[in-house]
């Protein structure tokens, strides 16, 4: 679970493929390698926010605590 700094009113695009160099954000490598393309997402609000590094989240792109169950 990568916690990161997040600006709120930002757009971020969170990557899906798990093949970025830029974890967990998108730096197009899909578009090579092939894989899903980012989830886009607005950030509600400024400050650190912990973001799914498992893919297992129901509430990606962040961290719900399922990596733990």
């Amino acid at each position: 679970m990568p916690v990161v700094e997040l600006k709120e009113g930002r757009n971020y695009s969170y990557c899906t493929c798990g093949q970025s160099e830029t974890m967990p954000f998108c730096d197009g490598t899909h578009k090579e390698n092939g894989g899903g393309p980012p989830l886009r997402f607005k950030a509600e609000k400024s400050g650190e926010s912990a973001l799914c590094g498992c893919g297992k989240s129901q509430n990606k792109p962040y961290c719900d605590g399922s990596h733990n169950g």
